[in-house]
């Protein structure tokens, strides 16, 4: 993620929810994204947040509730991914929304709900964002602040982080090209293919 440029430096954090359980692994706070073992990682509790690991284990990513707040709209969320992509952020600052342009976008991605700003690591930003994903949407992107994605597995919501910021590369492009209004909304007959299950996850 880091290589693609998803994040600078300690700008963002992962979790993953233990299959079976209401625990889920978070990123500790303060740390860089491509520079992760397994002394990064702190165990939480999905219902209350208690803190699981061992006193000396690190304090958990101070976005810990937006981590929660995702898991306990989704019980289908088994990973979430908050990152800083600089085009996503670009197009957020400059008023204009992501547009899914490749059959890709439309079946990794569905649809980009942003919402407004709210100070991050606050109760507030993760109920917002997690009221975003209540109906199934996957990707959203938090107003001034970054992007977070959820999925089934670690693969798919990097996956989606990864196809979320191409999809604005390609906005962008069409944007200085004087055709952005030009790229329509992926269609009912698409959605309708990539429900039918021609494509793969």
């Amino acid at each position: 993620m880091v290589a693609a440029g998803l994040v600078v430096g300690s700008g963002g954090n992962l979790s993953a929810r233990i299959p079976g359980t209401d625990e889920c692994w978070v990123t500790a706070a303060g740390n860089w994204l491509e520079r992760l073992d397994r002394s990064s990682f702190t165990r939480v509790r999905v219902d209350d947040g208690a803190v699981l690991s061992a006193a000396q284990d690190p304090a958990p990513t101070s976005e810990l509730a937006l981590h929660l707040a995702m898991y306990r709209r989704r019980s289908d969320a088994r990973a979430v991914v908050h990152l800083h992509p600089q085009m996503v952020l670009l197009l957020d600052a400059v008023g204009e929304a992501v547009r899914l342009v490749t059959t890709d976008h439309a079946f990794y991605l569905r649809r980009v709900v942003t919402t407004p700003f709210r100070p991050p690591g606050t109760w507030e930003l993760a109920e917002l964002a997690a009221a975003a994903v209540a109906d199934g949407t996957n990707c959203v992107v938090l107003a001034q602040h970054g992007c977070s994605v959820v999925a089934d597995s670690v693969e798919l919501a990097h996956k989606r982080a990864l196809y979320l910021e191409e999809a604005a590369r390609l906005t962008y492009r069409a944007l200085l090209l004087n055709r952005a209004d030009t790229l329509a909304e992926p269609s009912a007959e698409l959605l309708a293919w990539l429900d039918s299950g021609p494509m793969t996850a």
